[in-house]
């Protein structure tokens, strides 16, 4: 009978988008994978990969003792009952519940810190609390992988993470399916493309100050945002975007599963987040070979070569955004189309995605053999 894996998450859509050629590896070694994670409407392509689903539910946000204590005991019941050879954890809830419940069941497992979140970048008593519930939860850790080395030397500081602990290129990029496109033709309308959740730390008040600043300046540009509101800040947001909709100055295009085809019409994507674990959205827009802006932080700088591939801005600075996004639209067409070809050949050398594969196949093989 084959071993078993257990994989758990806090979102399909992450999980296969970033992650489906871990899930394709692991099944290709002839291991059971089974797969614990809200069904959003990614859960039929993860089964269609060939693992099972566990129906599962939990809120991202928040913390509620008897909830969060529900899910950490779901987690114990999955590991009895799959007996898995290990599991794998990604982003805080499951990496957190899910190191408990493998701790208290004896399951080796490998922790993914795919960013410290805002809870952790902002201090005070719940950065406290959550650090304490990390060392409790990663000390069995057969491995916890990091991707970034800032996020890394954090969490090692504070005693999160004591036992093995690599760095990996993020989730990586598939250059197969993400492949250099065309530059648009010179001339025209000049589109700044922005893929994120509508909410404070993604940068989003920093991005509609500086497209209206800049929209001014140069009518000919549009900045298209693809994502959805939080829901707790919709009601701050929303009127805001609408406005600037009306003006000619952006369009919102809500949630998308089709970003490549907005990537491919865009001369550049802007990022302005003030955290990231490694931004999957960057490495995307590098490997289609187009231009990055982006705030100038861990997980963000590590995906171009500041001036080459790309160019950065002070994070929370909606002025330096817009001084960044002028000094692209000061360089020529065959400027931006050779930023956008060295973000391409940038992401070949560093963010393949098996050479994340290749990290998980090397760590579980670890523990085959120590059993």
């Amino acid at each position: 009978m084959a071993s078993s894996l257990l994989i758990l998450s806090n979102s399909d859509s992450g999980l296969y988008d970033f992650r489906k050629e871990v899930l394709k590896a692991l099944l290709e070694k002839g291991f059971r994978v089974a797969v614990s994670v809200p069904d959003t409407g990614y859960v039929d392509k993860i089964k269609a990969l060939g693992c099972e689903y566990i129906p599962t539910s939990f809120e991202r946000r928040g913390m509620n003792p008897v909830k969060d204590m529900k899910l950490m005991l779901f987690y114990r019941r999955l590991m009895k009952e799959y007996r898995p050879l290990a599991v794998l954890t990604y982003t805080i809830k499951p990496n957190i519940y899910g190191g408990l419940a493998a701790r208290l069941t004896g399951t080796p497992y490998l922790v993914n810190v795919t960013g410290l979140g805002t809870t952790l970048e902002n201090g005070g008593l719940l950065q406290k609390m959550i650090i304490l519930m990390y060392r409790t939860a990663l000390k069995k850790a057969g491995c916890v992988f990091f991707q970034n080395k800032g996020n890394r030397d954090f969490m090692v500081q504070k005693k999160c993470a004591s036992g093995k602990v690599r760095v990996i290129p993020g989730s990586g990029v598939n250059l197969t399916e993400h492949r250099p496109e065309e530059y648009p033709e010179d001339g025209g309308q000049i589109r700044f493309v922005s893929v994120m959740r509508l909410m404070k730390d993604k940068g989003i008040e920093e991005l509609l100050a500086a497209a209206q600043a800049i929209h001014e300046k140069h009518p000919e540009t549009l900045f298209q945002i693809l994502g959805a509101y939080e829901e707790e800040t919709r009601d701050v947001y929303e009127p805001r975007v609408k406005e600037l909709q009306e003006k000619g100055i952006l369009m919102h295009y809500g949630y998308r599963d089709d970003v490549p085809v907005f990537l491919k019409e865009c001369q550049a994507v802007i990022h302005p987040s003030y955290h990231e674990g490694m931004s999957n959205v960057l490495l995307e827009a590098a490997a289609t070979a187009r231009p990055v802006l982006a705030s100038a932080v861990e997980g963000c700088l590590d995906t171009f070569s500041e001036g080459v591939s790309g160019l950065s801005f002070q994070a929370q600075d909606s002025g330096s955004l817009a001084e960044a996004a002028e000094r692209f639209l000061a360089m020529s067409y065959e400027e931006r189309k050779e930023m956008g070809l060295q973000g391409r050949k940038y992401v070949e050398e560093k963010f393949d995605r098996n050479f994340v594969v290749a990290a998980y196949l090397e760590e579980i093989s670890r523990i085959q053999q120590n059993r």
